[in-house]
């Protein structure tokens, strides 16, 4: 029988290892997570170059003019107008289904022309571009539909293409300007 004061001796465990399965797991905690990127606005930059500029004449009836002053106010065609008419007025620019001659003459002609002050607030602007966007999405679903009798996200890679095609998305946007400063 043990005495008192005799003590066993315990096992250790060994801890060598255990640096190793740290290591191990934070690799694999870095190769598995995803990290969240910026997002922004997915836009079609022209090439960069010293090319020469190629310059051509576009009827004023087919340019569609918005501007963005730096109190946030929307001037669509030089006159005050809400955000939530904007998407209304940008279909029936870009589609005249009237022929009306202030219009554009087509949708392959349409132009819509973006400019902002530089004290225009980003949500404002991303609200309007928004909305011009969302009318390009909804001119592409119905033609999808009254064409192909699918939505435009339903249709194969090579009919979206033609929709799109047929009703280009041509958004130009000018530099920022301080018209405050003018």
């Amino acid at each position: 029988m043990l005495k008192k004061n005799e003590r066993r001796e315990r096992p250790a465990i060994s801890a060598g290892s255990m640096a190793d399965i740290a290591f191990l797991l934070l690799i694999f905690f870095l190769v598995a997570t995803t990290i969240d990127t910026d997002k922004g606005i997915k836009v079609k930059l022209p090439p960069i170059g010293e090319e020469d500029v190629i310059s051509f004449h576009i009827k004023e009836r087919n340019v569609f003019k918005i501007f963005l002053n730096a109190k946030d106010e929307l001037l669509v065609e030089g006159k005050n107008e809400e955000i939530g008419n904007l998407k209304e007025r940008t279909k029936a620019f870009i589609l005249n289904p009237s022929d009306d001659a202030n219009l554009s003459e087509s949708p392959i002609s349409a132009i819509v022309t973006l400019q902002n002050d530089r004290a225009t607030t980003y949500q404002v602007y991303l609200s309007v571009y928004n909305e011009l966007r969302a009318a390009y999405n909804e001119i592409w679903n119905e033609v999808a539909t009254d064409y192909y009798g699918k939505s435009f996200k339903d249709l194969d890679f090579e009919l979206q293409k033609k929709v799109r095609n047929d009703f280009p998305l041509i958004i130009s946007e000018s530099d920022p300007t301080d018209f405050a400063e003018k």
